[in-house]
């Protein structure tokens, strides 16, 4: 009998919600224990009716450590920090945790994403670092259909990413000096990662290609309007006329075949003001002679719905993530948490954690993305490219925090 993971959930909003959908396709886990400052027996009571596992809410981490074999934290980014002291604690009083998984950004700076990896280290605790998008199906399958390809002719020279949609559900994703800035952090980590992955020659690890330059453009062209500075600041709390963050980023990394010696480059375009139907995660790449391209608003199901029965439809986003609308023709997902990769890396970590390993993606692999997200921001605040490969600009990122992420980001973002 396939031996089963005990998981911890610490967090019980939407991604915690989405990951507990995503695990009703996947075999060997349950959840165990849950606990949040909120919504926690909302997410237990779903559990329990999906048949995912006893859903145990707890009063706090610690307690929960005590009753499961890993803990995933789904909870907003200015907590990972410490939420990882109380697991990395709990560990040292006795809890035999097997690893711990964390959902991008794994940090909001390196000062923070160094100090999260060190005590994960401390813990002798196996990691999974939760980026989704490098599990889509789609991706891992243009991988395997174009290997021909890629040994005969060579590897991808250029990968493009983007993922847009309106904007977070949330209050904090809108604060940057508690999500840790804009759309840049947000989401263009996903974007810069799935690039780095697609162009890393097949059979290379993760972090194969050097990345050696960065340039990128931090903008605020919706959210920044006064209509919309006040709708969002009715909405979520948060003041964009005093402590705005972009809501469009685009930008290029160029990495470095250590062997052989060729450049190619990954751009990323992220936003939170797109306007069509909801969602979309957009990939597409070039090959000598070859190319693939992905788009997750290119739906097998489609539904038009008049405006006479719109009013039927009581929440928009069962039919697609970040949904705008509720009438005309709409693209459906049947099953959004395995197109996106929520299914493949949930059963990635608890295959890793039951043999004793790290999952695909270690949190390691989170701080490599951290800094390239901090070099973005650095890019776009200094208006030119930045060089990775520079040891100056290696020190300086370690303890570089963004104007954005400070609350000053009508300085770069205004013009002020």
């Amino acid at each position: 009998m396939k031996p089963t993971l005990k998981l911890g959930m610490v967090g019980a909003g939407f991604v915690a919600n989405f990951h507990a959908r995503a695990l009703t396709q996947v075999r060997g886990v349950e959840i165990a224990g849950i606990t949040a400052k909120a919504k926690a027996e909302e997410l237990a009571k779903m559990v329990k009716a999906n048949g995912l596992g006893d859903g145990v809410v707890y009063a706090n981490v610690a307690e929960m450590a005590k009753h499961v074999d890993a803990i995933a934290i789904f909870t907003p980014n200015f907590t990972r920090l410490e939420i990882v002291e109380e697991i990395a604690d709990a560990v040292k009083k006795g809890a035999a945790l097997k690893g711990l998984i964390c959902e991008k950004p794994l940090a909001r700076n390196m000062k923070e994403a160094r100090r999260l990896i060190a005590l994960v280290n401390e813990a002798k605790l196996k990691t999974a670092y939760f980026e989704n998008q490098i599990f889509m199906k789609p991706i891992r399958t243009q991988l395997q259909q174009l290997a021909p390809q890629q040994k005969t002719m060579g590897p991808l020279v250029l990968a493009r990413s983007a993922e847009e949609h309106g904007g977070p559900h949330e209050g904090w994703f809108w604060d940057p000096t508690r999500q840790g800035g804009g759309v840049l952090l947000d989401m263009g980590c996903h974007s810069i990662a799935v690039g780095w992955y697609c162009l890393t020659p097949l059979g290379k690890p993760i972090n194969f290609l050097q990345p050696i330059t960065i340039s990128a453009d931090c903008s605020l062209l919706k959210w920044g309007q006064k209509p919309w500075r006040e709708k969002l600041l009715q909405k979520m709390g948060v003041d964009y006329s005093k402590t705005p963050a972009e809501d469009f980023v685009t930008g290029m990394v160029t990495f470095k075949n250590p062997e052989t010696g060729q450049i190619v480059k990954a751009q990323f375009t992220d936003s939170w003001m797109f306007e069509k139907q909801g969602l979309r995660l957009y990939m597409d790449g070039m090959g000598p002679g070859y190319a693939f391209e992905v788009n997750t608003l290119n739906s097998s199901l489609q539904v038009f719905i008049g405006d006479v029965a719109a009013e039927a439809v009581a929440d928009a986003e069962t039919a697609l993530e970040k949904a705008t609308a509720s009438r005309g023709l709409l693209a459906v997902q049947h099953n959004e948490a395995d197109l996106y990769g929520y299914t493949d890396e949930n059963e990635d970590a608890a295959a890793a954690f039951l043999a004793g390993r790290d999952g695909f993606l270690p949190l390691s692999y989170g701080l490599e993305i951290t800094k390239l997200c901090m070099a973005g921001y650095m890019a776009a605040e200094r208006k030119k490219t930045i060089d990775l490969t520079d040891p100056a600009v290696q020190k300086e990122l370690e303890t570089y925090v963004p104007l954005i992420q400070q609350g000053r980001g009508a300085e770069v973002l205004y013009g002020k």
